[in-house]
């Protein structure tokens, strides 16, 4: 077993924390304070690669491995939650679906305009006012069939990205209840009857968008659909799956930023004449952050290494998710507390990255359905 990076691998890594360090991080505290997405840096991600992480070249992607779309994502979670959350959905909730399921006249036309960085982004569109954990029997978003085309009602909510998307992948009821009920439809965000209403005003990731979104007789072409009618079930956990490694990943790298800010404040800041980090309390909550770090860090790339041989990994998505979400929240609260007072304040990043990282043991599967689909694996 080779726990060491390819080349390839760290020469990513170098790239995009460099760019990141660049163009992303240094406007983190003003895409929070303004609640305004970084238009600016995604812009530059499409010749980087970073907007078609795992889309094939021919489609304008970057065709990368498992392991090094892991460590893009927690770069970009190392510079701002936000932006990384944006890009994270785009990728794996958006743009993963089609690459997985779409027809070739449909990657043809969709992927390119989405990898370039000149148009907008995709999303996934799920949760709805009664069906967030339980999927299979709470949607009632409805598409029927209406000569050639599909016509949609209903209503959505929490979609991440959705004013800021071109393209919404939207799980659609379109056969009786039950588990083949459900299909997955591509409707382009202008459609007409589609209205996407405010942004949520939510605790962190302000620089990210959330959504309700209300389907009123949205009408696409039967083409739309995507994938096989009635799998919109097994679809949607798949692309999950995929999602739950990059949300561990994303909160990897909050983790490790607010570890970073934490070890430099310890060593500046003084108490009785010398630096706290000489003061064993500290040095526990540092060892502690350092040691839960490494070990989320290879829980997520064991899953994304699994993804890649294409070998199960479904469990391993949910172990990593839930463990990696769950440090990154304790290092994140530790970070405050090694600031203290300071750490409350929004002048110093803790601040933001402890209120950022509290999503990520909700979305795309709270820690609690995480242990639902580890204990009835390891209970089969």
């Amino acid at each position: 077993m080779d726990f060491q990076l390819t080349d390839e691998q760290r020469a990513l890594k170098e790239v995009v924390h460099d760019f990141v360090a660049r163009e992303v991080r240094p406007r983190a505290r003003h895409t929070d304070e303004a609640s305004e997405f970084n238009w600016p840096a995604m812009r530059k991600m499409g010749p980087l690669g970073l907007l078609g992480l795992e889309v094939p070249e021919e489609y304008g992607g970057a065709a990368l491995d498992a392991i090094s779309v892991a460590i893009a994502i927690e770069e970009l979670g190392w510079g701002c939650g936000s932006t990384a959350l944006a890009i994270a959905a785009h990728n794996g909730l958006g743009l993963g679906p089609v690459v997985a399921y779409g027809t070739e006249e449909q990657k043809r036309y969709w992927l390119p305009q989405l990898t370039s960085g000149e148009g907008k982004l995709a999303c996934l569109s799920l949760t709805e006012p009664g069906a967030g954990s339980d999927l299979k029997d709470g949607v009632r978003t409805r598409a029927v069939v209406d000569g050639d085309s599909w016509v949609i009602n209903g209503a959505k909510m929490w979609m991440t990205n959705a004013s800021i998307s071109d393209l919404m992948v939207v799980l659609c009821r379109t056969g009786d209840r039950g588990s083949h009920a459900l299909s997955h439809i591509l409707v382009p965000s202008d459609t007409p009857g589609v209205i996407i209403g405010p942004p949520e005003k939510k605790m962190g990731l302000h620089g990210s968008p959330t959504h309700a979104v209300t389907f009123d007789g949205a009408r696409v072409p039967r083409e739309n659909l995507l994938g096989t009618e009635g799998r919109g079930l097994a679809q949607t956990l798949a692309t999950l799956d995929s999602g739950r490694v990059g949300i561990g990943a994303l909160a990897l790298g909050l983790a490790q930023a607010a570890y970073e800010e934490a070890l430099k404040y310890s060593k500046e800041r003084e108490a009785f004449g010398q630096p706290i980090a000489n003061f064993q309390a500290i040095q526990w909550m540092l060892a502690d952050a350092a040691t839960e770090i490494e070990a989320a860090r290879l829980m997520v790339y064991k899953a994304a290494w699994l993804k890649g041989l294409k070998q199960p990994y479904s469990t391993m998505a949910s172990m990593a998710k839930l463990f990696a979400t769950e440090v990154s929240e304790r290092v994140c609260r530790n970070a405050i507390q090694i600031h203290g007072g300071y750490g409350y304040s929004s002048e110093f990043e803790v601040e933001r990255m402890y209120r950022d990282t509290r999503l990520m043991t909700i979305g795309e599967g709270t820690s609690e359905i995480q242990r639902l689909v580890i204990a009835r694996h390891i209970l089969q």
